[in-house]
């Protein structure tokens, strides 16, 4: 039902200046392994296999990174090293990857709708590899998949966060029609806390119904002069129905210093000390 996923990945990084500056900040590791294949594996399990990537400037590290290294593996074979390179290769056989270039930083909107020609007529995710999410049983994208083969619409991941937060989100309110599920009335943009219709903040997954390409190019810029796709999930809601899914698991801001730190740590503390590669995905 749903087969394509979209990771955009145009933008510089700046809040990991130096790092970022000749290295993509997909391309951070946690622990071993860079944000971007956590957010590929999560894919994966959920049965998305056609990857589209929006790229820009200075992101060729992510295209190298899934593809096949011949000077590398031929260095390494018949070594016990490697065996580390067993998860990439997984992916890279069980993955299509496309790319598309957003040549112009005009806001998460214009990156989804650059990646139209990627994805065509048919639903598909959206997921923002510097949201990190652990899970030791399904994975966000998963529980948002198999939302949509009940209900078939658009659907955002929210998680509560403190009122004095607001400003660094996007922000819904909405009905409760089962626990944790919200049938969504209203999304605003990183409003102020005394404007926020709610402490529900929209996180970096998403499935989206085809139809939002035709919203987003009516979809005039908003916020910081960008087109915003929490302005045109907003119009999609107010013609139809938007689903905002309160999701199982715990997120990691790893677009921020200290929540990629507290990431690594995570990860490393509960599993690696344990000596269990994570996310132990079923890929």
């Amino acid at each position: 039902m749903i087969r394509k996923c979209l990771f955009p990945a145009a933008g510089y990084g700046t809040r990991f200046l130096p790092a970022t500056k000749a290295m993509p900040k997909e391309m951070l590791p946690i622990v071993n392994k860079p944000l971007i294949q956590y957010g590929v594996e999560e894919a994966i399990e959920a049965g998305l296999h056609q990857i589209g990537i929006i790229s820009g400037r200075g992101k060729r590290a992510i295209e190298d990174h899934f593809d096949i290294s011949y000077e590398l593996e031929h260095q390494i074979s018949g070594t016990a090293k490697e065996a580390l390179l067993n998860q990439i290769r997984n992916v890279i056989d069980k993955c299509t990857f496309s790319y598309t270039r957003q040549v112009e930083m005009h806001g998460l909107g214009h990156a989804i709708l650059t990646g139209e020609t990627l994805v065509g007529s048919e639903p598909f995710a959206v997921l923002l590899a510097d949201d990190f999410c652990a899970n030791d049983d399904d994975g966000v994208l998963k529980q948002m998949v198999d939302l949509f083969a009940i209900h078939q619409c658009s659907i955002v991941a929210i998680e509560e966060v403190p009122m004095d937060q607001t400003q660094n989100y996007g922000v819904i309110a909405g009905d409760e029609i089962e626990p944790g599920l919200y049938q969504v009335t209203e999304m605003v943009e990183k409003p102020a806390p005394e404007n926020a219709p709610s402490n529900l903040a929209i996180i970096g997954r998403y499935i989206l119904t085809p139809d939002i390409f035709d919203i987003l190019r009516q979809t005039k810029p908003g916020r910081a002069g960008e087109i915003q796709i929490t302005d045109a999930i907003a119009a999609q809601a107010k013609s139809g129905k938007v689903l905002a899914y309160k999701f199982k698991g715990r997120r990691f801001d790893c677009g921020a210093i200290e929540g990629f730190v507290e990431a690594t740590n995570f990860v490393y503390e509960n599993y690696y000390t344990h000596g269990n590669n994570y996310p132990n995905r079923k890929l």
